[in-house]
């Protein structure tokens, strides 16, 4: 009984929809920066190197980039209210969910050979745009 209760306290916290995000994609992850009682829009772009507990309201990826020629690599929770929205840019054939041997190479070494995909059914959240275009359609009936 209780742990159907915590999967209902869960589930609330969960976002209606979130991008199917893998291993070895390439990523634009939109998120909220507070500085003092300001918000800005950040957008970190880079290679998903880790995915973690894809069904749960925990899921998490880690994005890996290179910057100035130093690895910076950062975790975010998919259903956090901090991030905006991810894009998938590019998707790569990997074999594996942890690709951590990109951190030991660089240059052409760190490449992974990319495959075809669909951009915009990829980025397309079915379920968000739902509510939209209802609330569209009220306007129309008053």
């Amino acid at each position: 009984m209780s742990f159907a209760l915590i999967q209902k306290v869960n589930d609330e916290q969960k976002k209606p929809a979130v991008v199917d995000v893998r291993s070895g994609d390439t990523v634009r992850v939109h998120q909220k920066i507070k500085e003092g009682n300001k918000e800005r829009v950040q957008v970190f772009e880079g290679v998903v190197i880790r995915t973690d507990n894809k069904k749960s309201h925990t899921s998490r990826i880690t994005v890996r980039k290179v910057a100035s020629g130093v690895g910076v690599e950062k975790s975010f929770l998919l259903h956090s209210p901090l991030v905006e929205k991810i894009e998938v840019t590019r998707r790569s054939k990997v074999r594996r969910n942890f690709l951590s041997f990109l951190r030991n190479r660089s240059g052409k070494s760190a490449r992974l050979s990319a495959k075809n995909f669909d951009r915009e059914a990829v980025n397309k959240l079915p379920e968000a745009e739902a509510p939209k275009e209802e609330t569209s359609e009220t306007p129309a009936e008053k």
